[in-house]
């Protein structure tokens, strides 16, 4: 155990965790690198350049004759997956910190390292891209210091790229980081922090010991679920997974327990010894809370259970996925899935569409409401169309973030304009060093769902980081908005916004949908409503045939009759006939701006 370290990388976006962890391996001869960002094995991160998933991976390093073995976790950037963050640093004894040294600390870098040192973990602050002509390490050691209060010769300095500071990281891993500390007579308990499915193995649960040793073959049980099996395979992992008789604490590992069903492993859940069971589990997991609220829909109705399944097996690889079934009037069944945000949507949608061939619509996203009635009785709402009567509603809350937005001085101005523009409250400004500030806002979560991220990016020219956290519920005064076709609900369109912003995203709503719809034999009104009173409309023209081609000459009474003919058609037509709404529609709403 003294010579075991387990450590993660914790940083911003774009900070170089994947090419750092890269030089690391390449350093202690684990793998030949190949390619950039070794430990990203999907398609989708490698396209992105982002990292979506946590990578584990043991090394071996010789430091003054002794051999140490290193677990690292690569971490994701992204604020969407700070929930596979804080699962890491579950796992972890300590962190490498990394900052950009052209970019400096960031938003994502702060919230990251305040989760970190919650869980008591030893910082390793490295100031990476230090061979950049535009890197600035004098002014980011600054931040550095003044945000950890550490002493400056702490600091590493490197480069990802070069591979310069690299073996200065790995002797500061083995002399800072403590080793895990735990008991191995005790009885098991093993922290799960992942898992994946494979369709030939079943799922394969990754996790930590504490206590106890693991041996292959023994009976185990999950703590949480109850559910009990015998470890077929344990080992370790590299790039691969290497098979092992036994781990000891300390180690971090997998195990194969022939498992086929997603929802008996539980990340967070503990491992225990059926003959000798540990008394409590591990704690240090709470249950990850969805911010963001969106339909998935088959294209196909009969591809419902197999977008169940895809869903079940997608959630064993992101825990923070949260779903339940619900039925619509226009897409006949599907299921109403909780993200962390945007992009962890847009990376859903993607991966079902990759790894599960599933073809999906999704509805417009939105945040769950408290709707009070006039009994006082509270009801919790994820879905527009599962309000109840406007008579009956006493008043709504809706959930507000507190933000965090750190940028140069130079962007003030039009990021204030933004956030107000979102119904934001300026809770303080304060300067953190030079010409950077960290603006505080109160935003309604609602807000800042759909495009916030993307606008804060494009006014500050990338420059700006975000960070928010829930703040509680607030009254508000919100509406419902319907969209109607030839008079009927589409509810997949309906949404719930602020009564100033109603009657324009309204109008631009129908506007957009004139676009999208294709043409009929019959006119469409694309109507917005708020409850009875129509406050947008626009038509779609119908398709017509000239009927009173054949008709030349003589009196204007024949043409008259043919073309009334033709109304009474089209008059049926529209009462039998239904409108196709193509899946640009559902899409477009969302890129509304």
């Amino acid at each position: 155990m003294k010579n075991i370290r387990n450590f993660c990388i914790i940083a911003h976006i774009d900070h170089g965790k994947s090419t750092i962890a890269d030089r690391l391996l390449e350093y202690t001869k684990t793998i030949q690198i190949t390619e950039g960002q070794m430990l990203d094995d999907m398609d989708l991160e490698k396209e992105r350049g982002i990292t979506i998933k946590s990578h584990a991976i043991q090394m071996e390093y010789n430091y003054k004759g002794e051999k140490y073995i290193l677990n690292l976790i690569d971490t994701p950037g992204h604020v969407d997956f700070s929930y596979e963050v804080s699962r890491s640093i579950a796992a972890c004894e300590g962190a490498l910190l990394i900052v950009d040294a052209s970019q400096g600390v960031q938003a994502q870098t702060i919230s990251n390292l305040y989760m970190a040192l919650d869980h008591d973990l030893e910082i390793i602050p490295v100031i990476n891209k230090c061979d950049m002509p535009s890197a600035m390490p004098d002014e980011v050691e600054d931040e550095i210091v003044e945000l950890i209060g550490c002493d400056p010769s702490d600091i590493i300095r490197a480069s990802g790229k070069t591979g310069m500071g690299v073996e200065e990281i790995l002797n500061a891993v083995v002399e800072r980081i403590p080793h895990p500390i735990g008991d191995e007579e005790a009885p098991l308990q093993a922290l799960i922090f992942d898992s994946v499915f494979n369709s030939f193995r079943g799922i394969i649960a990754y996790f930590k010991i504490t206590n106890g040793v693991l041996r292959s073959g023994d009976k185990v049980k999950f703590f949480n679920t109850g559910k009990e099996y015998i470890a077929d395979e344990i080992g370790v992992l590299k790039m691969d997974m290497i098979p092992r008789k036994e781990l000891r604490t300390g180690d971090v590992g997998y195990i194969i327990s022939g498992i086929k069903t997603s929802t008996e492993v539980k990340v967070g859940d503990t491992i225990t010894h059926i003959a000798r069971p540990c008394d409590k589990a591990i704690a240090g997991f709470e249950e990850v809370k969805p911010m963001v609220f969106a339909g998935v829909y088959p294209i196909e109705a009969e591809d419902y259970e197999n977008l169940r399944a895809s869903l079940e097996k997608l959630q064993l690889n992101d825990a923070s996925l949260t779903f339940f079934p619900e039925s619509s009037v226009a897409l006949g069944f599907g299921f109403r899935c909780g993200f962390l945000g945007l992009l962890h949507m847009e990376i859903v949608q993607e991966r079902l569409d990759r790894e599960f061939n599933m073809d999906v619509i999704t509805t417009v996203p939105n945040v769950s409401y408290l709707i009070y009635d006039k009994q006082k009785e509270v009801k919790e709402v994820h879905n527009p169309s599962g309000m109840p009567d406007p008579t009956l509603i006493d008043h709504i809350e809706e959930p507000y973030i507190r933000a965090s937005v750190i940028t140069t001085t130079n962007f003030i101005g039009p990021i204030m304009t933004l956030c107000l523009g979102k119904r934001g409250e300026l809770v303080k400004q304060e300067y953190i060093s030079g010409n950077r500030v960290e603006i505080i806002y109160d935003i309604p979560l609602g807000e800042i769902v759909i495009d916030f991220y993307d606008k804060l990016k494009s006014i500050s020219k990338g420059y700006a980081s975000f960070d928010y956290h829930m703040n509680g519920f607030r009254p508000s005064k919100l509406v419902k908005l319907d969209i109607l076709l030839n008079g009927e609900p589409v509810d997949a369109l309906s949404t719930l916004t602020h009564v100033d912003n109603a009657e324009s995203f309204g109008r631009r709503m129908c506007e957009k949908l004139k676009e999208l719809i294709p043409r009929h034999q019959f006119d469409i009104a694309i109507q917005a409503a708020i409850g009875g009173k129509i406050i947008a409309r626009e038509t779609v023209k119908q398709v017509r045939k000239d009927v009173t081609a054949k008709c030349y000459g003589g009196d204007i009474s024949r043409k008259r009759k043919l073309l009334e003919k033709q109304k009474k058609g089209k008059k049926r037509m529209k009462q039998i006939g239904s409108v196709e709404v193509p899946q640009k529609a559902f899409l477009a709403v969302l890129k509304l701006d």
